[in-house]
Formats: structure tokens, sequence, C-alpha cells
């Protein structure tokens, strides 16, 4: 039997929550090894690209979130066959990827430069990627990204929006997903409710996978 291990921070978004639903989507047994950041520093040279996430197939790592979760999303279902519509999953998997790198560079920043850094985040990129995977979902049908149905990208997406909408970015203001582009608040709504994503968040689950 395939044992499965993956390796990610011990909070409830970024790249690595997406694989984790996906993982429980389809059933499938895993370690879910959750770290501290403080831990990661320590690990970081150990892993192939100095990041996480990281999945142990047999023991074999591999990286990057969006080849784990479309490995992982075509086991569970949720990655289009159609190549058209694997096309439009992947492209979204790959602009929300390009979000988090824009923020991500303005991590380490503090005081004013951090202020002026993601107001003009703010003001250009992130306005132009919430447009842009606004007009996506439209393109998508209005419900979901691609294929008619929840797939892998949905659920980067309601990651990215979530973090958006938390209000735990300095200086990013928390309505800023609903000016620019409330379908996709409407989104995360729609993928919150999910019966997978719901069972995912039940408290059931949560307990368990604090376990691991």
């Amino acid at each position: 039997m395939t044992s499965y291990k993956l390796t990610y921070f011990d909070f409830a978004g970024g790249r690595g929550e997406p694989i984790r639903i996906a993982l429980h989507a389809v059933g499938i047994e895993f370690e879910d090894k959750r770290v501290s950041f403080a831990e990661f520093s320590r690990m970081r040279q150990e892993t192939p690209f100095n990041a996480l996430p990281i999945l142990e197939i047999d023991g074999v790592a591999v990286s990057q979130s969006n080849a784990i979760s479309r490995y992982i999303g075509k086991m569970a279902g949720l990655y289009p066959a159609d190549d058209l519509q694997a096309l439009y999953c992947d492209e979204t998997l790959d602009a929300v990827e390009d979000i988090s790198h824009h923020i991500g560079a303005t991590f380490g920043l503090e005081g004013e430069e951090l202020r002026t850094a993601r107001e003009k985040l703010v003001g250009g990129w992130l306005t132009t990627f919430l447009k842009g995977l606004s007009a996506l979902l439209e393109r998508g049908g209005g419900r979901y990204f691609a294929d008619d149905r929840m797939t892998v990208a949905d659920l980067k997406v309601l990651m990215q929006t979530r973090w958006l909408r938390s209000g735990s970015l300095d200086h990013v203001p928390k309505d800023l997903v609903d000016r620019i582009a409330p379908n996709l608040v409407e989104h995360q709504a729609r993928i919150e409710a999910d019966p997978r994503v719901a069972a995912y968040y039940a408290p059931s689950s949560q307990s368990a996978a604090s376990e691991s």
C-alpha cells in the first residue's frame, strides 16, 4: 500500500491546504506533518528548493505545490480530464501562485517601507490579479474556474480569497476583494459549503489532523 506524508506549515491556508483537502476528499490516509516557521528554518536546506509543501510518496519526496495539487487532484476527481478544461484549471493555479509571489516579496519589510510596498501592491498587482481571476471565474460559467465543478483550482483560489479578506495582511484592506471582485466572495462561500470542504473543516476532522 502506497504511503503518503505531507509536510507543510501548521496553519489552515497557503499552498499546502488545498492538497490536504484533496487528500481528505479522496479518502487517502496520509501523515499530515505540520511544522512551525522556526522548525522550517532549521530544515529548509533539506528540502529540494528550500520551500514547502513536500509530499513524500513511499519515502520519495516531491515538491512544487501546483504539481502536487494536480497529482492528488486527479486521484480525487478534482482535476479535469478534458484538455481545455485542464488548461483553464492550470491557468488559475498559476495565477494564484503569481499573486502569492508578489505578496511574499513584501514579507520581511517593516514600518513605512512595508506600508509603501503593500499600498503599491494593492493599487497595482493585487488589483490586476483580482480582476483577472474574476474574469477567469466568469469564463468558467461564474460558479467554478474549470469543468463546471469544483477542482483544485477552486481550492487554491479559496485559500487566497480567505487570506486577503482575513485582515491579517497589514495595509491590505479587508474589503479589497469585496470591492474589486465580488464574485470571488460568492465563490468563497460556494466552495466552503461544498460537502468535501465542509467535512474537512468539521471539528472531528480537524481534531484528527492535529493528532497526526
